[in-house]
C-alpha cells in the first residue's frame, strides 16, 4: 500500500489544526507554531555543531518541549487540559541557564552574534526564539495563550544567549562587544 506525503488538502491555502478546525495557513496561530517549528529545526542544526554530551542532552530536551508547545498552540480551546509546561519545566530551564553561565565572565555589554560556528547557530536560534515570543504575544492579544508557554519561550532565549557565550568560551573564540 502506497502512502503519500501529499494530500492536496492545503492547495487552497487552508490547513487543519489538531482539533480538526480548518484555518488559513497565514493565520496568527499557525504563524506561532510554525515559528516554534522553525526554531526546533534550527536547534537541530545547532545539535549537529555541538559535541558536548550534556549540552546535546539539554538541546534534545528543549526540542521535545518545543514540540509540546507547538502541539498546545495547534489545539485551541482545550483549556480543560492542564498545560504541560509547568513551573517545574521553567525552573529546569532556569537551572540550565545558571549551569551554562558558570565560568562565564560577568556581562560586559551587548555582543555581536557570531563567534565559533556553534555559537553563531545558537544566536540564530535565539533570534528565532524571540520572534516566536513576539508572535505568541500577538496571538495572546486576541486568543488565550497559557502564560507558562510565554515564560518558557522567554527563558529559552536567555538560555540560548548564555549557550552562545559558553560555546565561544569552550572554543576559545573571543566575542566582539
Amino acid at each position: 500500500m502506497k502512502s503519500n506525503i501529499y494530500t492536496r488538502k492545503g492547495d487552497s491555502g487552508m490547513t487543519s489544526l489538531a482539533t480538526g478546525e480548518r484555518v488559513r495557513k497565514d493565520s496568527l496561530r499557525l504563524e506561532c507554531y510554525g515559528t516554534i517549528d522553525e526554531l526546533n529545526s534550527h536547534l537541530g542544526l545547532l545539535l549537529a555543531e555541538v559535541e558536548e554530551e550534556a549540552v546535546r542532552q539539554r538541546l534534545v530536551g528543549i526540542q521535545n518541549t518545543l514540540f509540546v508547545i507547538g502541539a498546545v498552540l495547534a489545539s485551541p480551546g482545550r483549556n480543560d487540559t492542564p498545560c504541560p509546561i509547568t513551573g517545574n519545566t521553567i525552573e529546569r530551564l532556569e537551572h540550565d541557564i545558571d549551569a551554562t553561565a558558570e565560568g562565564l565572565p560577568a556581562w560586559r555589554g551587548f555582543t555581536l552574534p557570531g563567534g565559533c560556528r556553534a555559537a553563531a547557530q545558537a544566536h540564530v536560534c535565539r533570534t528565532v526564539c524571540r520572534r516566536a515570543e513576539r508572535r505568541m504575544l500577538a496571538l495572546q492579544a486576541v486568543e488565550d495563550v497559557q502564560p507558562q508557554l510565554l515564560a518558557y519561550i522567554n527563558r529559552l532565549s536567555d538560555y540560548l544567549y548564555t549557550l552562545a557565550c559558553n560555546l565561544n568560551r569552550i572554543s576559545g573564540t573571543e566575542e566582539i562587544l
